[in-house]
């Protein structure tokens, strides 16, 4: 049999996490260290490897109920070579140092079992929630496997020069920036986009440090059931988070 598909073979990486391709990470495992993963993101494995739920406290669960932010992961562990994606989504991995890193939980697929998390407030000068205003902090020392949907833009903060996102877009940054959500518009119209212009709550960085942007304000399927394939709850640039795709 011959076919342009078998030019698309397994990555020989030393490295424990490796891009096979930009939509597809390789995780080694050496029966030392686990990994933590994504629900439901493993689509193939080779060797002797376990999957099981990670236990979530109380605490976490309470987190993730009142805020939305938090990781419903598994752990993969034992011997071999698993890989995970997530809706063809873009890969990339960072290396988390001590200054840490905050991210919107969303677009995690694997951590280091070794990183610590906790669900964080973003400050608004109004004091009530838009898209964004909860974040996840990761503290630690390892690696952090996240997704975008399309390749991102990486923009430099610097005291200098200050960078404002949209709060749907923003994938990651680091965590010793100041950050304060802002919306342009009277405090009567905060709870709606920004006049006709379609565009609503912002991110402000202040400091020195990087923000990670997505070219989409577009989420991903939150609660699509196993089978269905791409019907789903999408969460559409932060005005109706109920969006179903038939």
């Amino acid at each position: 049999m011959q076919s342009p598909l078998f030019q698309h073979v397994e990555l020989q990486s030393h490295e424990r996490y490796a891009v096979q391709n930009p939509q597809l990470l390789r995780v080694a495992l050496t029966g030392h260290d686990d990994v933590l993963a994504r629900k439901g993101a493993m689509v193939a494995y080779q060797g002797l490897v376990d999957f099981d739920g990670e236990y979530e406290s109380s605490g976490r669960r309470r987190d993730r109920a009142a805020t939305g932010e938090g990781l419903e992961l598994m752990r993969c562990s034992g011997q071999g070579t698993v890989y995970l994606a997530n809706l063809a989504q873009y890969v990339h991995v960072v290396d988390v140092d001590r200054d840490g890193l905050t991210v919107d939980s969303d677009y995690v697929l694997a951590l280091d079992s070794s990183l610590h998390t906790e669900v964080i407030a973003v400050d608004s000068q109004y004091g009530i929630s838009g898209s964004g205003k909860y974040q996840l902090n990761v503290v630690g020392q390892g690696k952090i496997a996240l997704m975008t949907s399309g390749m991102p833009l990486m923009m430099s903060v610097t005291p200098d020069t200050y960078v404002n996102v949209d709060a749907d877009a923003i994938i990651a940054w680091s965590t010793p920036l100041r950050v304060q959500m802002q919306a342009q518009t009277h405090s009567s119209n905060i709870l709606r986009r920004r006049g006709n212009t379609g565009e609503g709550w912002e991110l402000n960085f202040l400091g020195r440090g990087f923000a990670l942007v997505q070219p989409s304000e577009v989420m991903p399927p939150h609660d699509a059931q196993i089978g269905e394939g791409l019907r789903g709850q999408y969460g559409n640039g932060g005005q109706n988070r109920n969006n179903v795709w038939s």
